[in-house]
């Protein structure tokens, strides 16, 4: 399994898409209960733009269980295929799961905010955003003014009078 899997994958990265979906296609059905095999061909699905059919594979992939970098590569291709064909509430509940399980990967709150923005969420979109820029980026510019970034962060709409 492990040696299909590998040359479904690079097939994958190589962008051998059809190629890699016949291995794929006989992965699942030698193994059903591999959620690295699932995951991996959401992963495809969705490079080839069928979001759609990527969304039961990542979801079969979860339910069957997952771990480290698969499991935070399954939530982010989850929710991003959710919140790309407007199921944004799906979408934001993924995220705030990977936030809960994985608290210091940034790229979920990045994500999520992209999300928040769909569902008319801006504010606490804005505030996510701000947040990650103050605390994630070196440079010399935003580190000077962290404080003021963090502070405001959630005042966007606030009149200081």
């Amino acid at each position: 399994m492990i040696k299909k899997l590998s040359k479904a994958i690079q097939l994958r990265t190589d962008q051998n898409y059809i190629q890699s979906e016949e291995i794929f296609k006989i992965l699942i059905i030698e193994y059903p209960n591999q959620g690295s095999i699932f995951y991996h061909y959401a992963w495809l699905c969705d490079n080839m733009e069928r979001e759609l059919e990527a969304v039961p594979k990542y979801e079969k992939a979860l339910e069957l269980g997952l771990e480290g970098e698969e499991l935070k590569g399954c939530y982010l291709g989850l929710g991003s295929t959710y919140r790309c064909i407007g199921e944004y509430s799906k979408s934001n509940h993924i995220f705030k799961k990977a936030i809960l399980d994985f608290p210091d990967h940034a790229e979920f709150k990045v994500f999520q905010a992209m999300t928040l923005y769909n569902l008319k969420e801006h504010q606490e979109a804005m505030n996510l955003l701000l947040r990650i820029i103050a605390e994630t980026s070196s440079n010399p510019g935003i580190q000077s003014y962290k404080k003021a970034i963090l502070y405001y962060s959630d005042k966007l709409d606030q009149k200081f009078l």
